[in-house]
């Protein structure tokens, strides 16, 4: 798949508050696709820009098509599918605090036949502004993501609401800091963390950055930054053994690391903090 996909902060959080953009993306199918039912914490809106494909939910398989919109509730198990012969493409903005007045489905599809240009027209800004990141683009992106919802809740095909979003997106980031706190001396990635919340990693980054004010990766390199202080004081492995020992892919991404969250070089406060054998218990 080829893909480029931009995470947001929300500016001011709280539960219930307003619609609120947590990533806008852009996809083209390619035949490493992984078209496995998945969820998100959030809602997705999808503008299918290109190609012929399919839309799966666990009870439905509908046909898609350039200027179909189809938007998923969050925590709704869905996948897309393409034609070989004709590669889907579309832009997905993924909104927190919104849902669509859909049946036990979850999801809404229309097909516009009007204001698909000037929807393309703020997609595309959207983008542009992400992939550039000038001073006030995640603004302007909030911004034209209003544009775009009211221009999608003037079609009468489509009933949009506000939604708070609700605990899974809580508890999923819980599961995922007990996993690193449990494996955090295993080569984790961003892309297996999501795995295993089943969310996508750019909504997980979001949301786990919300709920507890770091990224899943600094929070990972927290954990093995701890844990090298005890082995500094405690133990006689060299710092290179330490390194490996918590999965820092070289010595110098783990001093670097280990610098900047104590001030100090591991060499310096193993010379500071360490205890004599003989007063080791």
């Amino acid at each position: 798949m080829s893909q480029r996909q931009y995470a947001f902060q929300r500016e001011n959080p709280v539960p219930a508050g307003p619609a609120s953009l947590a990533y806008v993306s852009r996809a083209q199918y390619s035949r490493e696709w992984n078209s496995s039912l998945h969820t998100h914490g959030c809602a997705e809106l999808f503008f299918i820009t290109g190609g012929h494909g399919r839309f799966r939910t666990q009870q439905e398989d509908i046909p898609v098509t350039i200027r179909d919109v189809v938007i998923v509730n969050a925590n709704v198990p869905h996948t897309e599918v393409s034609q070989l012969e004709s590669p889907l493409e579309y832009t997905v903005l993924g909104v927190e605090g919104l849902g669509t007045l859909a049946g036990a489905e979850g999801y809404s599809m229309v097909h516009l036949h009007t204001d698909w240009e000037e929807l393309m027209g703020c997609l595309r800004m959207m983008l542009q502004e992400a992939a550039q990141a000038q001073p006030g683009y995640e603004r302007v992106c909030r911004n034209l993501m209003d544009v775009v919802l009211i221009r999608l809740s003037r079609q009468g095909d489509i009933a949009l609401s506000g939604e708070a979003a609700g605990p899974r997106s809580s508890r999923e980031c819980g599961l995922v800091r007990r996993y690193i706190d449990n494996h955090f001396k295993e080569n984790l990635t961003l892309d297996q963390l999501a795995g295993l919340a089943h969310l996508n990693k750019y909504y997980l980054a979001h949301t786990f950055q919300r709920e507890f004010g770091v990224s899943p990766i600094n929070y990972l390199i927290s954990r093995r930054i701890e844990e090298s202080r005890f082995l500094l004081r405690e133990t006689d492995h060299s710092i290179s053994q330490i390194a490996q020992i918590l999965g820092f892919s070289s010595l110098s991404y783990f001093s670097q690391s280990f610098r900047r969250l104590e001030g100090v070089s591991p060499v310096e406060y193993r010379r500071r903090r360490r205890i004599p054998a003989g007063k080791r218990v």
